[in-house]
C-alpha cells in the first residue's frame, strides 16, 4: 500500500507565490569565512516576495551564518547579497536590521521590559507617537494571540508558548515586508510546537511576508515552508518544493528523507 505524504497542517503551496515577483532577496556567488575556516561556499538563491524559504541542513551546516548574512550581521567575504534590490553593504546596517524582522530560538526578550515594552522596541527607535506605539502592541497582541492582561508582564512570567508570540509580535512591531527566523519553535514542547506552526501558517496566509527560517527539522520544512534550501557542510545542495525534496534521488537529500520513510512516517 502507498504510503501517504500527508502532514498535518496544510501548506501553503507554491501556486501562491507569484512567479513573476522579483526577488525579494538574492544571494550570488556567496562565500563566507572566519580566519582560516570557510563557513559558506558559492551559495547562490533568491525569495520571491511572499515566499517562505526554509533553510534545511544539520548544525554546523551554514543556515545560520546564511540567515545572518541577509541582514549584515556578518558581510560575506566573498558575492554579493541583495536586500530589496541592494546590495547589504550599500545599505546603512541599522536601518536594515529595523527594516526585517528577527525571530530566533527562546525569542530572545529583554527580560526587564514587559511584553508591551519587548514589543514596542523598534517602533520606539524609529519614534513612533506613543498613541501609534500602544494601538500597534494592542494590535500584535490580538493578532499573535496574547490576552490583554499579559500586556505588563514580564517575559520570566510568561510561558514557552507565550514568549514566543512575544518574540513574532516584537518582530512585526514596524510591518516589515521580510522577517528572518532562526529555530523559532525548537525549544518547545511538541504539543505548543505544533500549536504555534499552525498559527504560523495563518499568520502568513494573513500577512503574505517574505520569510526565511532556519530549522534541522524536516516535518517543520514540509510544513512552513514554500521551498526547501538544503545546506550541506556549507555548501547549497539545492532549492526544492515539498513534493521535489519527498522524491529526490540526490543522496544527500535522501538521508533526510529515508528515515522518515524507514519509519513509515509521513512526509
Amino acid at each position: 500500500m502507498e504510503r501517504s505524504r500527508a502532514i498535518p497542517f496544510q501548506r501553503m503551496s507554491t501556486a501562491d507565490v507569484s512567479s513573476k515577483s522579483s526577488p525579494i532577496i538574492e544571494f550570488r556567488e556567496v562565500g563566507y569565512s572566519l580566519g582560516d575556516q570557510s563557513l559558506l561556499q558559492d551559495i547562490s538563491f533568491s525569495v520571491s516576495e511572499g515566499e517562505t524559504l526554509i533553510l534545511l541542513g544539520r548544525s554546523g551546516a551554514g543556515k545560520t551564518t546564511a540567515l545572518k548574512l541577509i541582514n549584515r550581521l556578518l558581510t560575506p567575504t566573498y558575492g554579493v547579497i541583495k536586500v530589496r534590490g541592494r546590495s547589504t553593504t550599500s545599505w546603512d546596517p541599522i536601518s536594515l536590521r529595523r527594516s526585517i524582522g528577527w525571530v530566533i530560538q527562546e525569542s530572545g526578550l529583554f527580560p526587564h521590559y514587559s511584553v508591551a515594552g519587548n514589543i514596542a522596541v523598534v517602533p520606539k527607535l524609529e519614534q513612533w507617537p506613543d498613541n501609534r506605539i500602544h494601538a500597534r502592541v494592542s494590535e500584535l497582541m490580538q493578532l499573535v494571540g496574547l490576552e490583554p492582561n499579559l500586556r505588563e508582564r514580564y517575559p520570566h512570567q510568561l510561558s514557552g508558548g507565550q514568549r514566543q508570540r512575544v518574540g513574532v509580535a516584537r518582530a512585526l512591531a514596524a510591518d516589515p515586508s521580510i522577517l528572518l527566523m532562526d529555530e523559532p519553535f525548537g525549544a518547545l514542547d511538541p504539543l505548543t510546537r505544533a500549536e504555534l506552526q499552525k498559527e504560523f501558517l495563518d499568520l502568513q496566509r494573513r500577512l503574505r511576508k517574505t520569510v526565511v527560517m532556519v530549522t534541522h527539522d524536516l516535518r517543520e520544512a514540509l510544513l512552513l515552508g514554500t521551498r526547501i534550501a538544503l545546506f550541506d557542510s556549507g555548501k547549497l545542495v539545492g532549492t526544492f518544493t515539498s513534493r521535489e525534496f519527498a522524491n529526490s534521488q540526490d543522496e544527500r537529500v535522501r538521508e533526510y528523507v529515508n528515515p522518515f520513510r524507514e519509519a513509515a512516517l509521513p512526509i
